[in-house]
């Protein structure tokens, strides 16, 4: 299946991508388009249109669309849930201190943006293995609170 979202990706684009593949469609493939086409890509592609204004799988609710990915997809992994909280807060600046590492995942995504550009690809490629150490952790995390 086709996925589909703004370029020039960071925290919650980037962090979708790693939770698609992982729990939702294993086999996605993602384009990153200019904001204005997302629409006609994801039309054209018969693409999901995601991290967009006006969707499903964006910031409603209060929700970032990693959120409403986990709410639409029903996830119910705690360690996901707990992973999530990071990368809201790490999204949406007025939550950055909803938990320390929220802060932490905001400074690393920013500095994988800043060295890699509009690279949406390679920033994937590299910050995959980062979302996997993270979810580890938090697996650790809500097994022994």
């Amino acid at each position: 299946m086709k996925w589909v979202t703004r370029k020039n990706a960071n925290v919650d684009r980037i962090a979708c991508p790693w939770l698609i593949k992982r729990f939702v469609d294993p086999d996605a493939d993602f384009l990153y388009v200019p904001a204005e086409e997302v629409m006609a890509v994801a039309e054209r592609e018969g693409a999901t249109p995601y991290d967009v204004k006006g969707v499903e799988l964006g910031h409603v609710d209060g929700r970032c669309s990693f959120d409403s990915i986990i709410f639409k997809y029903g996830l119910k992994d705690p360690a996901l849930h707990r992973l999530a909280k990071i990368v809201h807060g790490a999204d949406i600046s007025a939550d950055r201190n909803i938990c320390p590492e929220a802060a932490g995942l905001y400074a690393v995504a920013h500095g994988f943006a800043l060295i890699h550009g509009d690279d949406d690809r390679r920033k994937i490629e590299l910050e995959t293995p980062m979302y996997d150490a993270l979810y580890a952790w938090c697996q650790t995390e809500v097994a022994h609170p």
